[in-house]
């Protein structure tokens, strides 16, 4: 970037998509700051397994010059899947050829470490929960902190996922509930303490639906295997029906009930689990997503483009981050760089988001997920 004085680019959200626009600015000769509300990188379980693609998220690595670190980090034998049906049969089984690279798996927790590790002293604030994007539209930005600090930036880059703050100075856009919700249930040293599960579930993931109801679950690193129990239900459900997200025996009572008809080898995802349950409520932007440009403010991943998890996200965030922080190498202003990047970004994320338009309802189809479909092509 040719521009003079240097940009002050801040970056909200320390999740892969931001510490890769990092990285590769830095890359390329350019300083950024990462601000995240979370107290440190160990603040929170990070949450499951991703798989990174040929075609887009290992694009965005390789540009980062992480690739092969991340190849010796990932489990090319988690790109295993199976389909079952209730009856906990296989009616579709994936088994990855040696050698095969096309989306290998990584912990998000090992993947945020790679991308920690790969930046500059000083480049991550931590602790910063930002509160508002202040001051005109052509800058300077001042970021206000729940804290009450501020700062001042030439580009804000919302990376900050799904409720975005940074979102709000560009579109008054907000998630809406799909419908579907998702019960996040944990199997540790699956091995010795739930070997007929481990042996279900395979070395990479295993589904199963009915139509109404479904179960996913995903082989994590360290013999842990993350289940997800896949519902259509009011985002209230648990409190409505009289529950706390602590009362374990009683969510696992109105499970089994609702999955009295499935196979007791696949009812035991529902309540053979170590610890209590997570609730996810699956939320999704409005189709399509856009906004007018603005020359200091700009977003990547959830915050331009939430979608139901059908497997891109990650994948797509990346791929913003790698495409942005290139613009604004290649750019001889931020303006011009941010026009470069939404040319390319925005009509890639609405053909994405009208595709995966009311996509949650495919977690409970009995197609579900479309391995079968991407084995023939």
């Amino acid at each position: 970037m040719n521009t003079t004085p240097t940009p002050r680019i801040a970056i909200i959200g320390a999740g892969p998509g931001g510490l890769t626009c990092a990285r590769i600015l830095q890359q390329h000769g350019i300083s950024a700051t990462v601000y995240d509300h979370e107290s440190g990188p160990e603040a929170r379980d990070q949450g499951g397994t991703l798989d990174l693609h040929e075609d887009n998220g290992q694009i965005a690595l390789r540009e980062a010059g992480l690739l092969e670190e991340f190849f010796q980090l990932s489990r090319p034998e988690g790109q295993e899947m199976r389909q079952l049906d209730p009856a906990a049969n296989i009616v579709f089984h994936h088994t990855p050829e040696e050698g095969e690279r096309l989306k290998p798996e990584i912990d998000r927790g090992r993947l945020r470490e790679l991308l920690l590790g790969s930046l500059k002293p000083g480049t991550m604030r931590w602790g910063h929960t930002l509160r508002s994007v202040e001051s005109p539209a052509e800058g300077p930005r001042q970021l206000c902190f729940a804290d009450g600090s501020t700062i001042e930036a030439d580009l804000v880059i919302g990376a900050d996922g799904a409720w975005s703050k940074v979102r709000c100075a560009l579109s008054p856009a907000t998630p809406q509930y799909s419908g579907v919700s998702f019960l996040e249930a944990w199997f540790h040293d699956v091995a010795s303490q739930h070997p007929d599960i481990a042996e279900l579930v395979g070395q990479g993931g295993a589904a199963a639906a009915d139509g109404d109801r479904g179960l996913f679950a995903q082989r994590n690193s360290g013999d842990h295997i993350r289940v997800y129990v896949i519902q259509r239900v009011p985002a209230d459900w648990i409190t409505a029906s009289g529950l706390t997200i602590e009362d374990t025996d009683g969510i696992r009572a109105l499970l089994l009930d609702r999955y009295r008809d499935w196979s007791p080898r696949l009812r035991r995802l529902l309540t053979d689990n170590d610890g209590h349950y997570v609730d996810h409520p699956i939320h999704a932007l409005p189709v399509p997503h856009t906004w007018e440009h603005n020359p200091t403010v700009t977003l990547l991943g959830d915050a331009a483009h939430l979608m139901p998890p059908l497997g891109v996200g990650v994948n797509l965030a990346m791929l913003d981050a790698c495409e942005l922080a290139l613009a604004l190498a290649n750019s001889d202003t931020v303006d011009d760089a941010i026009h470069a990047y939404e040319k390319t970004m925005l009509p890639r994320s609405n053909e994405m988001q009208q595709l995966l338009d009311n996509g949650a309802e495919e977690l409970l189809s009995t197609e579900l997920p479309d391995f079968a479909t991407e084995e023939e092509h």
